[in-house]
Parts: C-alpha cells; structure tokens; sequence
C-alpha cells in the first residue's frame, strides 16, 4: 500500500474541521482499570420503573445484596431479575465490590427489577463519574424506561380495544 490510500482510509473514518484536525462524534466509553482502586465513597440513587421506586445505597463491599431485609436470591428467585438488577455492575466489571441496600416499593417484581438497576447505576455514577458514566451511558442504564400502562378510555373496553363494529 502506498502511503497516499493509508491517509484517505484514515480520513474516511473520521470527520475534520475547519482547521483539519480529526474528531469523531462516537463517545469512547472510559475501560474500568482494575488496577486504580475504587473509590471508597458510599452512593445513592433512586431508581423508578413503572409503579416501582427503589431507594438504593450502595458502599464498598463484598457483594451482599439487602433488599426490603430480605436476600437478592430470595426477593427475586427468577434469574432474569437478578440479571436485570446487576447489569450496571457486569457493565462496569465491578461484581462482588459493592454491598447494596435498597428499599422497594410499588409495581411488580419484573418493575422493581428495572427499578432497582437505575438506582444502582445512578448510584455508581454519583461514585465516580469520569470513570464510570461513559459506559453506563452507553449501555442505557442511566435512562429512565419512561413506558406506563395506558389509562383506559371512555366507551372502550380497555385502553384501545373497542367492541366490533356492526354496519346494520
């Protein structure tokens, strides 16, 4: 190859500005260092899904999870949920380094769930945020699933399901 094709392949990836200088308009998510120490600071966040309202606090641990008093196995025995309520910490590779308390209420299991991982991913990003938000951002956690059950309406049988329509 000659040195010519290398410089427009470079040039194709990425965009340039006025003065020439490359830039991308992709976030690059921050790695997690394993060797740079977690910051020891507690957290707390507040995670909402649905009904469902989860008030988590999160400190450096060995990976208890309390729940209403009660164990993660036990408040939640689907695996689904529990995977859905640790996802921030598989993001971020920091399983088994944070003891979490949360207290639930309201919705269902599978809306705690949801509710309980925008807590601890809020929490995480109160921790350390230039470490940590650039790939919880990127993995979606730190969005609030704003998705509700419809309300139902007047001369409806649910929120859209009418009777059959009849010509005669």
């Amino acid at each position: 190859m000659t040195e010519n094709t290398e410089n427009t392949e470079f040039e194709a990836e990425y965009e340039t500005d006025a003065e020439g200088v490359a830039y991308t308009s992709e976030t690059v998510a921050a790695a997690v260092d394993p060797a740079r120490p977690v910051t020891v600071a507690p957290g707390a966040g507040t995670g909402r899904r649905k009904e469902a309202v989860a008030r988590v606090r999160i400190m450096p641990g060995t990976g208890n999870w309390t729940i209403n008093g009660r164990s993660f196995e036990s408040y939640f025995p689907n695996k689904l949920h529990q995977q859905v309520a640790s996802e921030p910490f598989a993001a971020l590779g920091l399983e088994g380094r944070f003891d979490v308390i949360a207290r639930i209420h309201g919705g269902g299991i599978t809306g705690q769930a949801g509710a309980l991982r925008l807590g601890v991913a809020r929490s995480l990003n109160l921790i350390d945020t230039e470490l940590y938000r650039a790939t919880l951002k990127k993995a979606g956690l730190l969005t609030r699933d704003s998705r509700v059950v419809e309300r139902k309406k007047a001369g409806l049988k649910k929120a859209r399901k009418a009777s059959q329509f009849s010509k005669r």
